[in-house]
Parts: C-alpha cells; structure tokens; sequence
C-alpha cells in the first residue's frame, strides 16, 4: 500500500510511532489489558496487595476477578459495561444530530463560508483556541472541533492530521484551562472543599477559585498549540497525499446562502430560548417575570443548569434541527425519510468506534473493579507525602505524578477525589492554599490526555485519524501528540513559577498562601 504521509523515516519520534503501531489493532490491544487486569487482580489478591484509601480511611484490598465472585461479576455485567460506558452516549447522540447537519451539506457549506473570509495564516490560532474554548459545552471540542479542523486543513490544501492534532491538543492538552467558567470547575471546587476541611472546618473552595490562573493558561495553551503545529508537527508529517477527497473553498451559492441563513435563524431561536430560560427573576417597578425555567438549583444555577449539564442533548437538537432546514431549504430533503438517512450515515462512520469501545469498556471497567488503579494511585501519593522540600520542586513533582496518573485513571475528578485529601492538607501545613494544589492537579491533568490511551475519546482520535491514514494507531497518536504534551509541560511549569514567585492571585479573592 502506498505511503498515505509523507513524513521522515529517522528520529525518535518516528519509531516511537513505529513501536506504538507495531501493537496489535487497538481493539485487541485493550482486549489483552483487560486480560492482563485479570491476572494482577488474582496476584494481588493472593498476594494480599492493600492501601489504605485517604478520604474513608478504609483499607482498600486488590479485588480477585478471577474468584467465583469476578467471575460472575464479569459475565453478568459485561452488556451494561458496554452500554453505559460514558462516552458511548454521549456520541452516538451528538452524532446523530451533527450527522444530519453532515449529510445534509450545512457544516461543508459552513465551512466554506468561514474560510472564504479568513485569513489562511489565522486559520491554525483560530482552530485551537476553538478547541481550547470549546470545554464550555462539555465534549463538543471532540465531537465536533477535532473532525472538523480535519476538514478545514484539508480544504487549504494542509495535512488534515496536522489540524486534528492542534485541535485535540487544544481540546485535551488544555483541559481545564478556558477563559470561561465550565462545569468541570464546581465539581472539583466541592472535592476541594470536602478535602481542605479534613484541616480547616470552615473551609470553602469556590468554583472561580483558579480562574485568573487558567484563563490566561487558555491563552498560553492556544499560542503553544499553535507553535507547535506551524514549527514541528507540519514539517514532520509533510504534505498529505492520501486519498481522501478534498473539499475545496468556494463561495457559496444564492441557495446555499439561503440554507445557512435559515439555519442561522434555528442557531439564533435556540439561543434566545437558552437565554431566556436561564434568567434570573426580575422585578422592575410593577414588572415581575418569573426566573428562567432552565436555571439550576444552588448557588450557581447557571453551572448547575441542565443548559450545561445536559449540553449534549442541546447539541444535538440544534444541529439536527439546524441541519434539516438547510436540507429542506436547498432542496436535498424532500420528506422526512431523507432525514432520517443522514443519521443513518453517521451511525455508519462510527461502527469501528463501535467495535473497539467495546474492549475498551471491558478493560476500564475491571481495572476499576480491581482497585488496582486506586491502589497505585493512593501509594503513589504517599510516597510522595513523605517528601519534604520547597513549593516549587514539589509543584513539578506533584504535576508529574498526576500525569504520570493519567495512564492509570482518565476520570479527573475520580483522581482528585483521591489525591485531594493527600495533597490539599500537605499543601495547607506548608503555608499553601488548597487553590494552589487544586490549580497544580489541573496541569498535571491536562498535559497527558493526549498521550494517555486511558482518556476516554481517546478511541474516537484514532478513529478520526484513520480517516486520512487507514494504517493510523495508538503510536500514530502518541508520536504525533507527544511535542505538544512537552511544550505544554515546559510552559506551563513556567506559568506556574512566574504565579508562585510574583505571589498573583489564582482567582477572585484568592491568596497563593493559605490563611491571607
């Protein structure tokens, strides 16, 4: 089969790409994980393996899935593992409405119109922080972003992986940084609250706690992505000769100008009835309009609302509602059977995702069963407990282990929830806010996604580059994404010192120290 990129044959990167898809077809290769869980699970637990877990104080043991009560565990859970997998939803929903907004020509037409009118040399900056941006509505940087700055590099004639690349490390690699509070910021604020009050009763760590601090590491996310890509992932994997068709940039027809303008107006509709339902209550004189519908309960409504709780289902109905009227309006749907097609066409793209979530789910599901992950992440930390050494040093070493982390558990909360009541009362008998710590995890969170085959989409990136690169793998990916994951390290550690020697406030009203 003909070489799909061109790209050097030498280096390290090149065979760290080469031993990555030398594995076995990354279905099987979760597969044998999964396998391999079992047999730790039963040497651990003849072994008698045991941590002590930091938030309960409870002895936490290795669990023997291979007793008559894995067993059974495992044969009788093995559907409901697959169905209820997270990520398995939440795309099969969203790609049934974006399928619709595909097959019917809107998101082509879409992007035509954008890039007619944007600068090329503006085009890599925009894609990432798009990407970085995008965590305000849950997972849409890797439903939508990622496979869509795919088509906008292939359109200019780019290599599509270079922009899938920016836009993932946009995504993933900038995790939590965003110039907006998201939902992700409340959930580990409780969990920061919960772990600083082991010390302090009265204690309260609010959502806004680490704002100013990744608000502008959004910023510094979106301009090293974007060095990156330019200086070393283009040159590296060269022009794409593959054979996917290009969709090129031409100006939209009356039609299609017709077609968008009417799925603007749905875009608009759905907005204004979002806006409208997360009001506040208002009385102005005589006038009294009761508060939004949407609005959720708490002191944070907004946050708590099903706006962004539920975003995925929002998602989809605005780009299948969207969709169906650009459709009807250029004349390609005549009846609703027509719409209906376009999500066939979707669910059809996503039948290798399909495939692989599901060892995927086996080997993520009996690893959590195990408790191997929790073990090695609760002695890890203890280890880590016992070194005593100024704030600096023990930031990168805490943002390493959390990385390092991130190839043993992908849900960053369910790490948080570990390594919380460890490091925030550390952090606190040194002098340090329980901000700090919280807003150091987040580095250390953020900067291995994009190498971690644990990261739940991480799947879904595979199958995404296997558009343009049938022969893509897990070493694709790594070799790929590994640059931005050491730049993004190297910068972000630098960030980090620059807020901890100048003493910058973390958010609102929020010290570097703990008691000021």
């Amino acid at each position: 089969m003909a070489e799909l990129l061109s790209k050097p044959k030498k280096g390290f990167f090149y065979y760290v790409e080469k031993g990555g898809n030398a594995l076995p077809h990354p279905a099987l290769l979760f597969g044998i994980f999964a396998l391999t869980i079992l047999v730790l699970s039963a040497i651990g637990g003849l072994l008698g393996w045991h941590g002590t877990h930091p938030a309960t104080g409870e002895e936490v043991h290795v669990v023997n899935l291979m007793s008559r009560e894995g067993l059974h565990r495992i044969l009788l859970e093995m559907v409901t593992n697959y169905t209820s997998f997270a990520p398995l939803g939440v795309v099969m929903v969203a790609m049934l409405g974006i399928g619709i907004s595909e097959h019917s020509g809107l998101i082509k037409a879409a992007i035509n119109a954008l890039l007619v009118k944007t600068p090329a040399k503006l085009i890599t900056i925009m894609v990432v922080f798009t990407a970085v941006i995008s965590k305000v509505a849950g997972d849409l940087g890797y439903l939508l972003v990622i496979p869509l700055a795919g088509v906008i590099f292939h359109s200019l004639g780019r290599n599509p992986l270079v922009g899938m690349s920016a836009a993932f490390a946009g995504v993933s690699g900038g995790f939590t940084a965003n110039i907006f509070i998201t939902s992700f910021d409340p959930l580990l604020a409780g969990l920061s609250t919960e772990a600083a009050q082991i010390l302090d009763p009265s204690y309260e760590v609010l959502p806004t706690a680490n704002y100013y601090f990744m608000a502008t590491s959004a910023l510094m996310v979106t301009a090293v992505a974007t060095l990156v890509a330019v200086k070393w992932t283009e040159p590296r994997l060269g022009k794409y000769s593959g054979d996917v068709p290009r969709e090129e940039i031409v100006e939209a027809t009356p039609l299609e100008k017709k077609g968008l303008r009417n799925a603007g107006w749905v875009f608009l509709g759905f907005i204004a009835i979002l806006v409208v339902g997360l009001l506040p209550e208002i009385n102005i004189g005589g006038l009294h309009i009761p508060e939004g519908i949407l609005r959720g309960a708490g002191e944070n409504p907004i946050l708590n609302s099903p706006v962004l709780k539920g975003f995925i289902t929002i998602l989809f109905l605005m780009f299948a509602a969207a969709g169906s009227v650009y459709g009807f309006t250029i004349g390609l749907y005549k009846k609703g059977d027509d719409v209906i097609k376009g999500m066939n066409e979707s669910v059809k793209a996503l039948s290798a995702y399909l495939v692989l979530v599901f060892f995927a789910a086996q080997f993520i599901a009996w690893f959590k069963w195990s408790n191997l992950g929790v073990l090695l992440a609760v002695n890890g930390a203890s280890a880590l407990q016992s070194l005593n050494i100024h704030i600096i040093p023990l930031a990168i070493i805490f943002i390493i282990f959390t990385a390092f982390t991130n190839f043993l558990m992908g849900s960053a909360s369910a790490k948080w929830a570990i390594m919380g009541p460890i490091f925030i009362p550390i952090f606190m008998l040194l002098g340090y806010s329980p901000e700090l710590s919280q807003a150091i995890f987040r580095v250390g969170d953020s900067i291995t996604n994009i190498i971690s085959p644990m990261m739940s989409f991480f799947a879904l990136i595979i199958v995404y580059y296997q558009k343009y690169d049938k022969n893509a793998g897990i070493g694709t990916i790594i070799a790929t994404m590994l640059p931005y994951s050491i730049a993004l390290f190297i910068s972000w550690v630098v960030l980090l010192i620059i807020w901890i020697v100048f003493n910058i406030p973390l958010g609102p009203g929020v010290s570097m120290f703990y008691g000021q």
